[in-house]
């Protein structure tokens, strides 16, 4: 929550998260597939009800002033953080994707903010559940490689509004060919000026980043 509160504080245009379902079905923001790194918990977060992950310290491995920071749920998210979501759904690897899909989509409907949320995923059974059981949700798709033709494909096929590009393969050919495919292209995770400066000459939409601040003047408000 303090990333997110500074990002807002900072003008970020747009957050993003990353969700996974707990052991009692609930909708958390944590990215990675097990607790050590960033808490002092262990094992994975489908492992555990959602009262036991309030109890790590998700803070204090980033440094002593972030110490006592919890897990949050997507809820509370929404609910303090008034900026567009990238909402990056992670289900395990021994978790079907649909049920994190309904819960989190659910979470989003209750909160009002299906028209600030986009969904993504590298599931695409997912992102295909998404789809489903909204037509009207924001979709992008999520892609490490070069986009065409699989990725345009894909996008076409559930109608999604964004692609979603890792750096290295975001070639001024590619953010073409999405626009297109009438696609916006976001560029993930560019941190260094010089690569903000070829994204933008070669017509990419917008970056994800973990250092806002550096490139907020560089860029129109919204």
């Amino acid at each position: 929550m303090a990333a997110f509160r500074r990002a807002y504080e900072l003008g970020a245009h747009m957050i993003e998260l990353d969700v996974q379902l707990t052991r009692d079905d609930e909708v958390v923001v944590f990215h990675d597939d097990t607790l050590e790194r960033t808490t002092s918990g262990r094992g994975s977060v489908g492992e555990l009800a959602l009262a036991t992950l309030r109890g790590l310290d998700a803070g204090a491995w980033f440094g002593p002033a972030f110490r006592g920071e919890r897990i949050p749920t997507l809820a509370e998210v929404l609910a303090a953080i008034p900026l567009p979501v990238n909402v990056e759904l992670k289900p395990v690897p021994s978790a079907a994707a649909g049920p994190l899909a309904a819960r989190a989509l659910a979470v989003v409907m209750a909160a009002a903010a299906l028209d600030r949320v986009v969904f993504s995923s590298f599931d695409p059974a997912a992102v295909e559940a998404v789809r489903d059981a909204a037509p009207q949700a924001s979709l992008a798709i999520l892609w490490s490689t070069n986009p065409v033709p699989e990725g345009l494909a894909f996008a076409r096929r559930v109608g999604a509004r964004a692609l979603h590009l890792r750096k290295d393969a975001a070639t001024a050919a590619a953010i073409g060919a999405a626009a297109d495919a009438g696609l916006e292209t976001r560029v993930w995770t560019v941190n260094a000026q010089d690569e903000f400066a070829r994204l933008a000459a070669a017509g990419a939409a917008g970056i994800f980043t973990d250092y806002p601040e550096r490139f907020l003047q560089s860029v129109p408000p919204r």
